[in-house]
């Protein structure tokens, strides 16, 4: 928000300098941890335990350790020669970026997703009541709301997930 506020002229120059130094140093840091592998060791490994997970025998990044549940930034330092002295705001987001972004990835690929089917135009005259697997209060409202695109049709009340499914489904094959 802060570079939309900026380009308004909601943010001043100073504030914005300030919130970009800040987001480069989080990518360095988030860098420096994808990069950088700890070998295993004695504490190392007793750490990876108590937090019920496996032991290593080899290198492994940073990244990884950080991605397994109980395993925070701040219990690794005692392993990680190379760190810097950071301000906890951006070791902290350092660390929710990384152990977070496989969900992240998923959320943004659903996201994508669910604005290609926002648009996705439905045909003229489609037969709603032809469709099986719709359920009857469904068929009724699609097939008197008539819908131009499948994000319309999931906004109508009565319309379920589970119909919008049946509803690609049926798209699907009618296109080949």
């Amino acid at each position: 928000m802060t570079p939309i506020g900026h380009a308004l002229g909601l943010i001043s120059d100073k504030r914005y300098a300030a919130f970009m130094e800040k987001q480069e140093a989080i990518a360095k840091e988030i860098a420096r941890i994808r990069g950088t592998a700890l070998p295993p060791s004695e504490g190392l490994n007793a750490l990876l335990t108590d937090a019920g997970g496996a032991p290593i025998a080899h290198p492994i990044r940073m990244a990884e350790l950080l991605r397994r549940p109980k395993v925070t930034y701040d219990a690794l330092a005692p392993f990680d020669p190379s760190r810097l002295k950071l301000s906890r705001d951006i070791a902290e987001e350092a660390e929710i970026q990384i152990k977070y972004e496989g969900y992240i990835e998923k959320q943004q690929q659903e996201l994508e997703r669910a604005a290609k089917l926002e648009n996705m135009r439905l045909p003229d005259g489609l037969d709603f009541a032809a469709m099986e697997g719709l359920r009857l209060e469904a068929r009724q409202k699609l097939a008197r709301i008539k819908p131009a695109t499948v994000g319309q049709a999931g906004r109508i009340s009565g319309v379920s997930p589970a119909d919008i499914a049946v509803l690609l489904v049926y798209l699907e094959k009618k296109r080949r």
